[in-house]
């Protein structure tokens, strides 16, 4: 989708349309989760600092996140894939594989399906999206962003290798920020800088990902259009509109976000092995500190597990946010509390 939650926003305000919008934070304090392709125009992005944001787009206009709509209106894009085939694997609430190969409509040209669902996602929903064609998700995903928005692209197997090594080493998928800086030290700045690297040196400097990218430069992607895949984690983090310090806020603090983190887990029917809890503070440092288990985490142990993890830390900084994550996951039936137990030492 375009700008998902953005485009939310501006379908259901139309006060909205045109203008710059951020989801999330306000001009003073917290994060932008989506920005609008008008705020994109002036820097803004998600995950980045509302304040910095509304420095780069003065008429920023700042909105709270309401995941309950967006996650109505995936549902109906996602009945619409479910239309042409069942091979679906959800990325996020707006994104998806779809594997037409053999498909529910008969047709064989997945450029013309992509053409019908984005046109049927406009009928029923009011919201463009975009899309990208090809013969593995690699592809595919790279292909997805190369139109946006409203519009599609498609890489044929036979212009595939061509189109990898033009494009920059920034717009690979699964390519970060960090990872391209090494790169760029190394030399590589597209894909044909990537390819002319053996893959002894790849996975000497990257380790396993360095495979990866020894095979995504050359077309290389085995992955399956997985549609039963399980969540690798679940999290939740606030940033809060004062930094707190004292242990009694902070651990409240700490009862709220594990809450809802409880309810999302017994909501998807899922629990895990490892709690993770993130702290950043004042100044913009950040800390993560885990703790894992031979067992499943029962799901009511997790608040003074977070508090543990929480009070190893000393609380003389200003914490400006707090997060905490469960993954390791597994699927499990929590209907009626069942839960499995695991010890928990003081």
């Amino acid at each position: 989708m375009d700008a998902f939650f953005a485009s939310v926003e501006q379908l259901d305000d139309p006060s909205l349309k045109g203008k710059p919008v951020a989801v999330g934070g306000n001009k003073e304090r917290g994060v932008v989760a989506a920005a609008s392709y008008e705020a994109r125009k002036y820097g803004v992005r998600s995950a980045m600092s509302s304040k910095m944001a509304a420095q780069k787009c003065p008429e920023l206009q700042f909105v709270k996140p309401r995941f309950s709509r967006y996650k109505e209106l995936s549902g109906i894009i996602r009945e619409i894939f479910f239309e042409y085939t069942d091979l679906m694997e959800p990325l996020s609430l707006d994104e998806a594989f779809l594997d037409v190969t053999e498909n529910k409509v008969g047709n064989p040209s997945a450029t013309l399906i992509a053409k019908e669902i984005r046109a049927k996602i406009q009928e029923k929903t009011g919201l463009t999206a975009s899309a990208g064609v090809s013969y593995n998700k690699f592809l595919a995903k790279v292909a997805s962003d190369l139109n946006k928005p409203n519009g599609q692209a498609v890489i044929p197997p036979d212009k595939a290798l061509e189109f990898l090594e033009r494009l920059p080493i920034e717009k690979f998928f699964g390519i970060g920020k960090v990872t391209a800086e090494k790169m760029h030290k190394l030399g590589i700045y597209t894909g044909a800088h990537l390819k002319a690297f053996t893959l002894e040196f790849l996975v000497q400097r990257f380790g396993k990902a360095g495979r990866h990218y020894y095979d995504i430069v050359r077309g290389i992607h085995l992955s399956e259009v997985k549609p039963h895949r399980i969540r690798k984690s679940i999290s939740v983090e606030r940033t809060f509109e004062k930094d707190l310090q004292e242990e009694t806020l902070l651990k409240k603090a700490i009862n709220k976000l594990c809450e809802e983190l409880q309810a999302r887990c017994r909501q998807q029917q899922l629990r895990g092995r490892t709690l993770t809890l993130k702290i950043k503070y004042k100044d913009f440092s950040q800390i993560t500190r885990s703790k894992s288990f031979e067992t499943l985490i029962d799901i009511g142990e997790v608040n003074p597990l977070a508090i543990e993890l929480l009070l190893q830390h000393p609380l003389s900084m200003h914490v400006r946010l707090l997060g905490i994550g469960i993954s390791n996951l597994e699927s499990n039936d929590l209907d009626n509390g069942k839960q499995l137990s695991i010890p928990y030492p003081g």
